[in-house]
């Protein structure tokens, strides 16, 4: 059975939680950054919180996809999230050459997700 079943009953959500396990990967980078090296307390635990809830939908998609898709899908799209939220939120620089590179994970991002029975 894939994850998530109920009376016998599957629902395969693997793929919607390893891309929501990815987009919380730059999730607890803001919440660590906020957290001043540790040191302000409501920042620490959301980062542990989130880092908790973040790897366990990472271990489920592992269950059905292996560790070596699901590892490469969620650090891609962690990457492409983080790489935006430095442009964004913490104002790094955004040349044509880092989005160039940006581009070449998320083609692979999308290659893996093709060849491994996935959708766009």
């Amino acid at each position: 059975m894939g994850p998530l079943s109920t009376n016998g009953e599957s629902m395969d959500l693997t793929w919607p939680l390893l891309i929501i396990a990815g987009f919380l990967e730059p999730v607890w980078v803001y919440t660590m950054d906020r957290s001043d090296n540790f040191r302000k307390i409501q920042w620490t635990v959301a980062t542990v919180v989130v880092t908790a809830v973040d790897l366990y939908l990472l271990s489920i998609a592992m269950q059905s996809l292996g560790p070596g898709l699901s590892y490469a899908i969620w650090t891609g799209i962690g990457a492409v999230v983080t790489f935006l939220m430095g442009i964004f939120v913490f104002k790094e620089s955004a040349s044509w050459r880092r989005a160039f590179f940006i581009f070449l994970i998320i083609g692979g991002i999308i290659g893996l997700n093709l060849v491994s029975g996935g959708v766009i």
